[in-house]
């Protein structure tokens, strides 16, 4: 039996290897789960034991393949829960992250699968995040964040990657949500913000939040 405690380390490893390539640090860890390290390592001990993990002291976490493949379909859950919520019930993309957070811990693979297909079995979420496959496959994507770009690129908004309700609230306010328009007019030397076009209005945004828009090149 897998606690929700469990499934939530489960995840926060699966992220923080996917975004590294790297296994997850303790303070990693902890610093995603928003705990102290001593709590991470009495979770980790029994992962181990319950065989989802392979963790060695100072020498970081990765999922085994039974850890992986959990973690993997509680993501798919997720995301799809996420979707379901904006496309068909009209949240907010800013809301949905918590309401997901209960939803993705719901066992019944029937459920999971019919609400795939019921969606059209969609790629990404409404945050631009790839949802897995029943199988494991994880859609790719070559956007780039806006912060990289070159001056004068044109593309859209492709994803992001903070789901951050203050974050989004703030992309709402500037008129950023998944497929807008945008190019970058300048790059501020000083203090590296940004002067960007978006949907014909300029903006000036700063880099903390420029690297967190994922663009797909026109």
């Amino acid at each position: 039996m897998i606690t929700l405690a469990e499934e939530n380390y489960l995840k926060a490893i699966w992220a923080i290897s996917l975004n590294t390539n790297e296994k997850a640090s303790t303070n990693a860890i902890a610093d995603e789960i928003s705990t102290s390290a001593a709590s991470v390592s009495d979770m980790l001990r029994k992962l181990q034991e319950k065989e989802l993990i392979k963790y060695e002291k100072y020498k970081g976490v990765e999922l085994s393949e039974k850890g992986g493949n959990l973690a993997t379909s509680i993501i798919r859950k997720h995301r799809l829960w996420e979707t379901f919520l904006v496309n068909k019930l009209a949240f907010n993309w800013g809301e949905v992250h918590d309401v997901a957070e209960q939803l993705e811990h719901i066992k019944s693979d029937e459920l999971v699968d019919k609400l795939d297909s019921f969606l059209g079995f969609p790629k990404f979420d409404p945050h631009g995040e790839p949802i897995p496959t029943k199988d494991g496959e994880i859609p790719t994507t070559n956007a780039i964040p806006l912060n990289e770009l070159q001056t004068a690129t044109k593309g859209r908004v492709m994803g992001v990657t903070l789901d951050e309700k203050s974050f989004l609230d703030y992309l709402t306010q500037l008129n950023i949500r998944i497929g807008t328009k945008i190019e970058l007019l300048e790059k501020i030397s000083f203090d590296q913000s940004l002067s960007i076009n978006i949907e014909n209005t300029n903006q000036h945004i700063s880099n903390d939040v420029a690297k967190h828009l994922l663009i797909k090149i026109k």
